[in-house]
């Protein structure tokens, strides 16, 4: 360990308050690596020598007070032994903290996010900044792991078993007020007195909190047997153990030790050390790569973004609009007519009350979005988004507007989701303004969008469009200009398939427990009727003759009786307060199907690579599995296809389409995929 790269530093005042602050060296954000954890252990030692009057840990980085552990070395362990020690030093770390004689705090601003969390909750007290940038909470379980510095036990003891679980088995974080109110936090302050509360809570030293009787009381071995088994029931309607293992052995530790003694901490790294081997938490680390993959792509951009007129008040267009206000743009929002604004207008100002939940930045967020039926706005935006139906003659007729309007250097966006840009810029002045900024539904919850580029498309106008998504807070997926991109590209033979599988009357709701099982989200027959049964059809239209694929006439059907699924009340479901009804799925599971619809998904993608629609296999699993949630916990659908084996994948598909026609033919990349990297 060298002072070269010295991430602590310790300074006393005059009321003898020590004051241990972390600036992790090399990095903009802390995080606890082996040689931040090590310095830290030194500088404890130096603490209790000196012996202060109290200790507080504070950040020197704006970004925040620590992200958590160095995610980088999860992936370097031998096995789990070698991860056990890791853990099993950290915690001892911690402890140490804990033990300490003198009053101690954490002064927290920004995230205190997993084991930076774990940090403070080893402290005495914990001081967070009011400045609406307070995030805490302990994500692991998104890893596929656990708390593993002690938070699976200091937690249920700080806040009640009940609201630790939830904590540690959603992965949600907390906000100020919800921290202070859940005793996560002792006190929320304004940003510049955050170092005076805490120095004041330590000098005043009164008891530290603890969960309040009732709820320590559900640590008693019968009581916690039964919060364990309620949770359990809980956890098993949205996460399947096989394949997501780390919610249960959460429950299981509180089951076993009830948050109580010396046993509950080595257990916790004991078990999290079994599950840093687990496929399932492999591939969720690799997901959290491909994630900050996508987040890197929005540096280079030297466009400012202020004000965005979006065309088009449907659905997406107003949801659109929305979100950039949301995100403190200024939108005008044009439409034919004034009526076909409002509803947009209307779901805008409901969908800031739930954002902000504060009246006065809900207000804020609305007074920046504006109605504009002249599109008057065209001309002072810095990006016109279009996002009017899917049909090229009336986007080419609109772009023949708005273009001799937009200011010079404006970018012009389309939201198509099928139509291949080079027929929508042939008639522009300017082709290489054109990209295309595909978000999908619903804007708020759906955090990919696809970066678009024609053959015409400049580069620097590409670049500024990955940052201004990033300026969104969404993942931006760069590709190339095809018949459906890369995800509706991808997903809609996998989509196509599960119809055809419904036309030969295999149950619908058995399609749909075939690829749950298989770790999708939701199966694609509910897929389809919450896509809108109009929208796949018309889609799955252009890649059918794209690339000589069959329809399925149960889908048309349902189309021209106006069922479109879930927007209009039936569609291949019925719809009630917007979830479908569903037969139970019962009966024998036909033997082919789940390789018929999750081969189609492969082969697709395979051949979206060798195409180069997109410029790599990672880059396509992190669209896949952000734009569609192919199951995460299997790494993105090259990977899974890498470990399933790329000649078994062949073989498989040549039976296949031996049995069911040349829909299954394997693509000639899979050679390619078969190759070492």
């Amino acid at each position: 360990m060298t002072e070269q790269r010295a991430h602590w530093r310790l300074e006393t005042d005059k009321n003898q308050v020590t004051w241990l602050t972390l600036d992790q060296q090399g990095s903009g954000t802390n995080t606890l690596g082996t040689e931040v954890m090590g310095q830290l252990d030194a500088r404890l030692a130096e603490i209790e020598r000196a012996r202060p009057k109290a200790l507080v840990i504070r950040s020197a980085k704006d970004s925040g007070f620590i992200a958590g552990a160095d995610i980088s070395e999860f992936t370097g362990f031998a096995d789990a032994e070698q991860a056990y020690r890791l853990v099993r030093t950290g915690q001892q770390v911690f402890d140490r903290i804990e033990a300490l004689s003198m009053p101690t705090a954490a002064a927290i601003q920004g995230f205190a996010l997993g084991g930076g969390l774990e940090l403070a909750l080893a402290c005495d007290y914990r001081v967070g900044a009011d400045d609406g940038r307070l995030n805490l909470g302990l994500p692991e379980v998104l890893l596929g792991i656990h708390p593993g510095f002690g938070g699976t036990v200091r937690t249920p003891r700080l806040i009640g078993a009940p609201a630790a679980l939830d904590l540690m088995l959603t992965g949600r974080s907390l906000r100020g007020d919800a921290a202070l109110k859940l005793g996560l936090i002792d006190r929320l302050v304004p940003r510049e007195a955050l170092d005076t509360a805490a120095r004041e809570i330590v000098l005043a030293a009164p008891p530290p909190k603890r969960a309040p009787l009732m709820l320590r009381l559900l640590g008693l071995p019968l009581l916690r047997s039964f919060v364990a088994a309620q949770t359990r029931k809980q956890v098993a309607r949205r996460a399947n153990p096989a394949h997501y293992p780390a919610p249960y052995a959460i429950i299981n530790l509180f089951a076993r030790h009830g948050a109580l003694g010396a046993a509950a901490y080595e257990a916790e790294a004991r078990s999290i050390a079994a599950l840093f081997s687990s496929e399932s938490s492999r591939n969720l680390v690799r997901v959290f790569f491909l994630q900050n993959r996508l987040k890197a792509l929005g540096g280079k951009g030297a466009r400012k973004f202020n004000h965005v007129h979006v065309v088009g008040a449907g659905v997406m267009g107003g949801d659109i609009a929305a979100w950039c206000a949301s995100r403190g743009l200024t939108v005008t929002l044009q439409d034919r007519e004034m009526k076909y604004v409002e509803p947009a207008l209307a779901r805008a100002r409901e969908f800031f009350g739930k954002r902000a939940q504060d009246p006065k930045k809900s207000a804020e967020m609305a007074a920046r979005l504006t109605a504009d039926v002249e599109g008057a706005g065209a001309a002072r935006a810095d990006i016109v988004i279009e996002a009017i139906f899917e049909n090229a003659d009336a986007k080419r007729a609109l772009y023949a507007k708005l273009e001799p309007a937009m200011k010079p250097g404006a970018l012009l966006a389309t939201n198509t989701s099928s139509i291949m840009l080079e027929e929508l810029s042939r008639e522009l002045a300017d082709p290489g303004r054109l990209v295309g900024l595909h978000f999908f539904n619903p804007v708020a919850k759906m955090m990919l969008v696809e970066i678009i580029r024609s053959r015409q498309t400049r580069d620097d106008v590409v670049e500024d469009m990955l940052a201004f998504t990033r300026k969104l807070d969404k993942l931006p997926l760069p590709c190339r200009s095809a018949p459906g991109f890369v995800v509706n590209r991808i997903l809609m033979p996998y989509m196509t398939e599960a119809m055809l599988a419904a036309d030969e009357g295999v149950p619908l709701a058995l399609i749909d427990r075939i690829a749950t099982q298989f770790g999708m989200p939701m199966g694609p027959i509910e897929l389809a009727d919450t896509v809108g049964l109009d929208v796949a059809a018309h889609v799955g239209k252009i890649l059918a003759e794209a690339y000589a694929r069959p329809t399925p006439k149960s889908t048309a059907a349902l189309v021209a009786a106006g069922r479109l699924g879930r927007k209009s009340g039936q569609g291949f479901y019925e719809w009630r307060d917007g979830k479908p009804v569903k037969p139970a799925a019962a009966g024998e599971l036909p033997a082919d199907l789940e390789d018929r619809l999750i081969l189609q998904y492969l082969n697709e993608a395979v051949a979206c690579l060798r195409e180069q629609v997109i410029d790599d296999a990672d880059l396509l699993d992190a669209g896949m599995i952000f734009g569609t949630g192919f199951a995460p916990f299997r790494g993105g659908p090259l990977h899974y296809a890498r470990a399933r084996g790329a000649a078994a994948i062949v073989a498989r598909l040549e039976q296949l389409a031996t049995r069911y026609g040349p829909r299954f033919r394997p693509d000639s990349g899979w050679a390619s995929l078969a190759a070492p990297r």
